[in-house]
């Protein structure tokens, strides 16, 4: 027998229309979704993990039509289930995640503009994500018996440790004087601000009287302020969704592709170093953008070498625990504070040479595994990593590569 759900007149409108024209529905999917049960319970634990104060980022890759954006989707509802705070948006040459000239934060904008929770799925959230933290803050403030931007500062004193902090809380003091003066300008400016759509400093000074923006240069920083806040409101997280990553590799500029390529070394450290909470990315591409050599994420060595140190760290954990999770000698946390001292102590050579990384890694679980009552947190200090001379030799000078889109030396472990 056949267990059938009733489907609403307005879902079965919209997503039939939207099959019909090829495109993926705003709303309805798990009426049409099947398969994928291994993937989307990773994501499902993904999200979990998020939720915990935890942080992840996963690769949608696919062909075109392969059902990326229909699967991203799916995503973002989930999360939407889990009380999450959900932004997204596509790359395009207007919009990338590194630039100078206006184009990251052009993204930073549009995917703040499509911000959702589970009572604005489709998108404008970010008004009611607002108001509800000024309602909770003028009703904090009357039990009080406080002013209630004593009650904001006090709230938001958490963010100053962020890049912007300080003028989240000018900003949201802004807002809540706009609603309580009725002054639609005002609280229109200080949404403007929090979406990143102010162009010069000037100009948000004269309205809400900050003396910065979100500009390029912060984009990343913003994201992690934006997930800090969410959670401060009372939501699990915040879910970052960019899909059309394949326009990073279209970039002609190898300098300009690398830049790009660079922020998402930054959120791959973060996530996998614990350093930042409650925040996850999704990042939907094509086969090119992640394989290519020559102009995809695989052509960026850094971030190459740093995928492939953290799972040959894990596949090394698991070959002395002969197989068996449960005899790991060192847990997850340990995997990241390890690449962390390498990483503060050889420099790049960490990610560009990683045999020396991989022998003391090697020695460091040796120790442990003789010394049954050494604790892990104790040795790492003492683990001693010295740049490979040798193979730092083999590597071309990347000033003396033209236009830098030469295929990659080969990695010498």
């Amino acid at each position: 027998m056949t267990i059938t759900t009733p489907i609403k007149p307005r879902d079965r409108d919209v997503i039939l229309q939207a099959l019909a024209a090829g495109v993926v529905p705003r709303s309805g999917l798990r009426h049409v979704q099947v398969g994928r049960a291994a993937e989307i319970g990773a994501l499902v634990r993904d999200v979990d993990r998020i939720a915990d104060n935890g942080a992840a980022i996963r690769f949608v890759i696919g062909e075109y039509g392969a059902g990326k954006t229909f699967f991203l989707n799916l995503v973002r509802l989930i999360a939407l289930e889990r009380k999450f705070v959900t932004i997204h948006a596509d790359l395009a040459p207007d919009r990338r995640i590194h630039a100078s000239a206006g184009q990251a934060r052009g993204l930073y904008a549009e995917a703040v503009r499509n911000m959702a929770t589970r009572t604005k799925p489709d998108g404008g959230a970010l008004g009611s994500v607002v108001e509800r933290f000024v309602t909770e803050c003028m009703s904090e403030s009357g039990q009080r018996n406080v002013p209630v931007e004593t009650v904001i500062d006090e709230r938001l004193a958490v963010l100053q440790e962020h890049v912007g902090g300080y003028d989240y809380a000018t900003v949201l003091k802004a807002y809540w004087r706009g609603s309580e003066n009725g002054d639609e300008t005002l609280k229109a400016a200080a949404l403007r601000w929090l979406r990143g759509e102010y162009t010069t400093k000037t100009e948000a000074r004269q309205a809400l009287g900050v003396r910065n923006i979100i500009d390029d240069g912060d984009v990343y920083d913003a994201l992690k302020l934006l997930a800090a806040f969410v959670r401060l409101v009372g939501y699990s997280g915040l879910l970052v969704v960019f899909d059309e990553m394949v326009n990073l590799y279209k970039l002609q500029s190898s300098q300009a592709r690398n830049q790009n390529y660079e922020q998402i070394l930054r959120m791959l450290n973060d996530v996998l170093q614990g350093n930042f909470g409650g925040i996850g990315f999704v990042l939907g591409g094509t086969p090119e953008f992640l394989m290519d050599t020559r102009r995809g994420l695989y052509s960026y060595a850094a971030l190459q070498s740093r995928l492939a140190e953290n799972a040959f760290a894990k596949n090394v954990r698991s070959v002395f625990a002969s197989g068996n999770p449960e005899n790991h000698l060192v847990p997850d946390e340990a995997l990241h504070s390890f690449m962390e001292h390498c990483n503060r102590h050889v420099g790049e050579a960490y990610f560009r040479t990683p045999r020396n990384t991989i022998k003391a890694f090697v020695q460091f679980l040796a120790v442990l595994e003789q010394n049954q009552g050494t604790q892990w947190t104790d040795l790492i200090s003492a683990v001693e990593v010295a740049a490979d001379a040798e193979a730092a030799n083999d590597i071309a000078d990347d000033s003396g590569q033209g236009a830098g889109d030469d295929d990659l030396a080969s990695i010498r472990l």
